[in-house]
């Protein structure tokens, strides 16, 4: 911590650099991770680790199968971000977990990006097209770069939707 800083009596401690570290925010931002490889929920953690969105950082949630993360979303419906594979255990387990999420469990507000190794099971204007995701990424496109801003995107369209929310309940 500094000395005092005083001029001819005059207290300037106002001036001082605060070498207090700012408390950080306990809350955080739900990211699902829904892929069949284990190395995928390690490398997006990996890459995300040190991720911080308007003084929040992240909580991971990982499962593995079309039906664990059905689960896993009726027992999180806060989750902000479902980083969701389409080929899971069966070639389109993902999109089913789409359709569940927002018929079923009417959760419109999770930001949902499809991710998939293999684009041709889901061709990319048809699933924009016919279901509602937010962003489709390849997965050898998702650089730490590309993460981040797909990421960045994603938590503002969720922030501000849980604002619109808030707002027309309030």
């Amino acid at each position: 911590m500094m000395g005092k800083l005083n001029l001819d009596g005059i207290n300037l401690d106002f001036l001082s650099e605060d070498l207090t570290e700012k408390p950080k925010s306990n809350e955080k931002y739900k990211v699902m991770i829904a892929d069949d490889y284990d190395e995928i929920h390690t490398i997006t953690k990996l890459m995300l680790k040190d991720f911080e969105f308007e003084g929040k950082g992240l909580e991971f949630i990982d499962t593995y199968t079309g039906e664990d993360t059905i689960k896993a979303l009726e027992e999180n419906p806060d989750t902000a971000v479902l980083f969701l594979d389409v080929v899971m255990e069966d070639n389109h387990s993902g999109l089913n977990v789409v359709e569940v999420l927002r018929g079923r469990l009417n959760n419109k507000m999770t930001r949902i990006v499809l991710r998939t190794g293999q684009p041709g099971q889901a061709p990319e204007e048809t699933v924009i097209r016919d279901y509602d995701i937010n962003d489709y990424r390849l997965k050898t496109e998702m650089t730490a770069k590309r993460l981040y801003t797909t990421l960045y995107s994603a938590l503002r369209n969720y922030r501000d939707l849980y604002q619109i929310n808030n707002h027309k309940n309030g």
